[in-house]
């Protein structure tokens, strides 16, 4: 039984890997090897009177960034920026920078006006795109001498001018951590280049606590030297073993076709809202306000707390475990290297991650000087265990933060229930009456509460925002209506719990969809969760003070709308459309 929290950790990494692949098995790289980035992104250059048509194939899995194109007209002298126009692209969030950017996936076209170019010219086009399986390749540049006169387009092989390059890393580059143009190729650097990448994973707010409180283990301990090079050695094996557990999860998902590289695990809400419970458990505990029992919600506190090497060995999964949502310098470069090598290289090159992550510690145990200028034991730990929770709830937020934005806003609130949940059946299983009626109910509500927080977790991925839904505005449903459409609407607002009842109830059913696709109706949603005066008009109009409004127009003009109830059920939603298709 002791083995369970291990397991445990270790199953959520295999459910999300699982449930990535179910979605689309053949997704990204499809083998054991990346794409060469000719292959990944082609681009075919087209004259069209005075445009220039830049038409770009992507390959499945692959992708642009639109911030990455930068187009040059060049000169023997001079290098001039150009500003094509170019297409809205998909905005993907990147959940190492936590920010989102805007990206191309299949195709994308970029158009440039020429007409006030030289009939003969050379033009430098620069791209940088990644796989969805977490290798990014290095910033390209293509070089092209354009004809105007015969609309003749050369690719040449030249690789850069004598100007000046930019000043300036692009933000991809710098902030993606890319593979650097001129890649070491010695497996000797890559493998330094993880531990290196390793070792600053300590300095992440999801690590630093973890290995703090191990380090100050040895200023609460009195064992001699060789108990703290034990300990030290099994703190390795602990994070070590992990590693190797992720490398295989990885090089098995990938073999069989799944894109899969370092962070793959975020792309999972299931994943992000599991680490997300266990940060915010974590810093409950660093704050004092959780004292474990010896029971179910003891059995991780048992692992980590344990007074032998036992201990040790799990507070190394743990630190594994809590560093899967970072990432840092230098371990891009040597994380993508491995995914494109054997397996055995790729597993050496994790866990040369992995020992960079496990050295900080594993050099105090082997250095009584620096583990003799720990200060004395006192209450100064304490308050440094309850400061270093901080952290912990800080990259919980950033969690919720990722989940908000992989599933909508809906999602997180019902994430937060899932915490709350949490917090309650810690609490329940503290207070457990020592006997009668009293103890079973009070005891089986806080495994109910459990249940209900699994159950948001694993279910996060229907909380995904519907983007079927067209935007409100007054001349919309008109346009819709001439073009032959019958047209469903729906003004809500996200502080209005009815309209988030009646979504539940009617219209997030699979027999909603059912009806509306049958019937071709267009579904437009008017949200007034911020003042809206064409929203306001409108409610007016239909003689109502709030929200929620429900309209279904008929596809003809001339027919009014069909005001339905403001609590509505599944069966009248679905009638009243059908009754309106007919008219």
């Amino acid at each position: 039984m002791k083995l369970i929290t291990f397991v445990t950790l270790w199953l959520v990494l295999a459910a999300s890997a699982f449930n990535a692949w179910a979605a689309d098995p053949f997704a990204a790289a499809s083998g054991d090897e990346f794409l060469p980035v000719e292959q990944a992104y082609q681009a075919d250059l087209t004259l069209k009177g005075d445009k220039l048509h830049i038409d770009w194939a992507i390959a499945p899995g692959y992708y642009l960034y639109k911030k990455e194109f930068k187009l040059d007209y060049l000169t023997p002298t001079d290098k001039t920026r150009l500003n094509p126009t170019l297409e809205k692209g998909k905005m993907k969030f990147d959940p190492y920078f936590n920010k989102d950017l805007e990206t191309y996936y299949n195709t994308t076209r970029i158009v440039l006006d020429i007409s006030g170019y030289d009939n003969q010219f050379e033009l430098k086009m620069k791209s940088q795109g990644c796989a969805d399986a977490g290798l990014c390749y290095a910033p390209r540049s293509q070089y092209f001498q354009i004809d105007k006169t015969t609309g003749q387009i050369t690719q040449t092989k030249k690789q850069q001018t004598a100007l000046t390059q930019e000043g300036q890393t692009s933000e991809a580059s710098s902030q993606a951590a890319l593979i650097p143009e001129e890649a070491p190729k010695s497996l000797l650097v890559y493998i330094l280049l993880a531990m290196g990448g390793g070792i600053l994973l300590n300095l992440m707010p999801c690590v630093f606590p973890v290995l703090s409180l191990k380090a100050l283990s040895f200023a609460s301990h009195s064992e001699d030297k060789h108990s703290h090079q034990a300990h030290g050695w099994a703190y390795t094996a602990g994070i070590i073993g992990s590693f190797i557990v992720v490398a295989l999860a990885i090089l098995v998902l990938r073999s069989a076709g799944t894109a899969a590289g370092w962070g793959f695990q975020l792309q999972s809400p299931l994943f992000v809202a599991a680490v997300m419970y266990l940060f915010l458990v974590m810093g409950l505990s660093l704050s004092g306000m959780i004292y474990f029992g010896t029971g179910l919600m003891g059995v991780g506190q048992n692992l980590t707390q344990g007074g032998g090497l036992k201990g040790s060995f799990f507070t190394g999964v743990l630190a594994a475990v809590v560093a899967s949502p970072c990432t840092g310098p230098m371990m891009a470069p040597a994380l993508g290297f491995a995914l494109t090598q054997p397996a055995y290289i790729a597993i050496l090159i994790f866990i040369a991650l992995g020992f960079g992550l496990a050295l900080p510690f594993l050099a105090l145990s082997y250095s009584p000087a620096l583990a003799r200028k720990l200060p004395a034991p006192g209450t100064w730990m304490e308050v440094l265990k309850q400061f270093l929770a901080f952290p912990m709830y800080i990259t919980a937020a950033w969690l919720l933060y990722v989940f908000g934005n992989q599933v909508g806003m809906t999602g997180a609130f019902f994430l937060m229930l899932g915490a709350i949940a949490i917090v309650y059946a810690i609490w329940v299983f503290q207070h457990i009456p020592e006997k009668g009626v009293g103890k079973w109910l009070v005891q089986w509500s806080g495994y109910g509460a459990l249940v209900l927080a699994a159950y948001i977790a694993y279910n996060g991925e229907t909380f995904k925002k519907d983007d079927s839904w067209i935007n409100y505005t007054p001349t919309v449903i008109a346009e819709l209506r001439e073009g032959g459409q019958p047209v469903f609407v729906d003004f809500t607002a996200d502080w209005c719990i009815t309209c988030k009842v009646n979504e539940q109830i009617a219209l997030d059913r699979e027999e909603f969809r059912e009806v509306v696709a049958r019937y071709d109706y267009a579904k437009v949603k008017g949200d007034w969760t911020n003042q809206d005066e064409d929203i306001t008009n409108i409610l007016t109009e239909y003689k109502r003070s709030g929200v929620p409004l429900y309209l279904v127009f008929p596809a003809d003009p001339s027919k009014p709308a069909e005001v339905l109830p403001q609590i509505l059920t599944k069966n009248l939603v679905i009638e009243a459309l059908e009754r309106n298709a007919a008219l």
